[in-house]
C-alpha cells in the first residue's frame, strides 16, 4: 500500500542504523519487520541501504597518498583529536 511518510515511517527510519548493524533489541527488530511487511516505501529504503552497505564493504580499498591524507586531516580538524 502506497502512502505518504507517516510518523511510523519516521520512527522506523530512526531505528535503521541499529537494525541494519544488528544491534537493535528484539522488540525493535520485530516492530521494524512488521512495518516493512506493510510499507513498500520503507521496504525499498531498507533494501537499498542493505545493498549500499554490501557494495561498500566489498569495494576495493584504495591507498590515500600521504599528502592528501594530511590535507584531509587538517581540513577536518582531526589533528586536534590526535
Amino acid at each position: 500500500m502506497k502512502h505518504n511518510r507517516t510518523e511510523r515511517c519516521q520512527a522506523l527510519q530512526a531505528q535503521l542504523p541499529d537494525y541494519l548493524d544488528g544491534e537493535a533489541k528484539d522488540a525493535i527488530c520485530r516492530a521494524v519487520e512488521e512495518h516493512l511487511a506493510s510499507c513498500d516505501d520503507c521496504r525499498v529504503v531498507v533494501d537499498t541501504l542493505k545493498k549500499t552497505i554490501t557494495l561498500y564493504r566489498n569495494a576495493p580499498r584504495a591507498d590515500v597518498p600521504a599528502d592528501a591524507h594530511e590535507r584531509l586531516v587538517r581540513v577536518l580538524h582531526l589533528d586536534e583529536i590526535r
